[in-house]
């Protein structure tokens, strides 16, 4: 079930990749999956309209930015314009991309309402469009990422997913959702396994993937040739190595330690301070709420934090905490698996992007 995924030209190491995630998937945060194993990761999406046109040039290629040693990297586009998304294809290729992942699926109404993400699942024929203009513009590999339709009564992956491989794409990701649902209820990855039967390129699973057995599970009964991790990495980088551990027969490790979590949330405080400053420890506010969610002491903890835009204050906090929980091991709930939470929509930070 571990494996190399070929994409065109491009050998992805493993399949199990990190989602493109609104306000998350930063360089700070791909550079610590990236260290836990993740096969494949992505930039936040990013607004054709706005790349093309200069509307928002500044935080557009900020977001498009990337490590020097980062790779393989993917740079997620929006968009409904086959040439407005062509051209962003090459700019991507520029900025350094390996692979060029365009968002079919995006559920959020600020997008939809501009024709874009989940809303073009409503217009296969766009979609076939834009991936055609896209993997006609660059020699990278093109891989889309749709959900199953719109709503229950408009299910349409399958007949999309032969139109994207029609289209030129090297691989498809599939969320298991309807644009309907949000992320509610259960992904459905019948429906996933019914997409990866009706073609013959990759078919990357997404939805619902929140511990390692769930990974090995919907590998092996859905047949996908790779899984997209997305909220459950949130706050949880460790999702992928301990995977990793347990797909190549060493068995899970388990979930770290409550201080291992809190030095992690120093450490991703600290990457992002020192890309981005004082704007990036208040962006850091909601990872402090995944890392820290169902810890001992952890409202108090993110009380203090949410009060002070100062790193050096930060440190102290998490220093100060993570000696707390050193020294009063009977406050630290047995089940480490427990304090992990799923963050989810409508909670602070976390925007529905995928």
């Amino acid at each position: 079930m571990l494996k190399p995924v070929q994409l065109g030209g491009l050998t992805v190491g493993n399949n199990l990749w990190m989602s493109p995630l609104c306000g998350v998937t930063d360089i700070p945060f791909r550079a610590l999956v990236k260290e836990q194993g993740a096969g494949l990761v992505h930039t936040q999406m990013v607004s054709c309209a706005a790349l093309v046109r200069g509307g928002d040039s500044g935080r557009t290629r900020e977001i498009m930015a990337l490590a020097p040693d980062e790779g393989p990297v993917g740079i997620q586009l929006f968009g409904c314009d086959p040439a407005e998304m062509a051209e962003s294809a090459r700019q991507a290729q520029a900025a350094g991309a390996q692979v060029v992942s365009l968002n079919f699926g995006c559920p959020v109404p600020k997008v939809v309402k501009h024709n874009g993400g989940s809303a073009l699942l409503k217009e296969p024929a766009t979609v076939q469009a834009v991936t055609a203009a896209v993997a006609s513009a660059t020699p990278l590999p093109v891989v889309p990422k749709i959900r199953l339709g719109w709503d229950a009564g408009s299910v349409n992956a399958v007949e999309i997913a032969r139109r994207i491989e029609q289209a030129g794409a090297a691989a498809i990701v599939v969320h298991g959702r309807t644009r309907a649902q949000g992320y509610g209820g259960r992904a459905d990855w019948a429906a996933i396994a019914a997409v990866k039967k009706a073609v013959s390129i990759p078919v990357i699973g997404n939805g619902d993937l929140f511990t390692p057995q769930d990974i090995a599970l919907q590998l092996e009964q859905s047949g996908v040739d790779g899984v997209m991790l997305g909220r459950g990495a949130m706050g949880n980088p460790w999702l992928f190595s301990r995977a990793l551990a347990l797909l190549g027969g060493e068995g899970d490790p388990g979930a770290p330690s409550a201080e291992g979590r809190v030095g992690a949330l120093l450490r991703h405080t600290a990457m992002a301070h020192s890309r981005r400053g004082r704007q990036a420890l208040a962006e850091m506010r909601k990872h402090s709420m995944w890392y820290l969610k169902g810890l001992p002491g952890a409202a108090e903890r993110r009380r203090e934090l949410n009060a002070t835009l100062d790193f050096g204050e930060i440190t102290t906090i998490l220093e100060s905490y993570a000696q707390w929980l050193r020294e009063h091991p009977e406050a630290v709930a047995a089940d480490r698996e427990a304090s992990f939470a799923v963050p989810g929509a409508g909670e602070a930070g976390f925007e529905e992007a995928v």
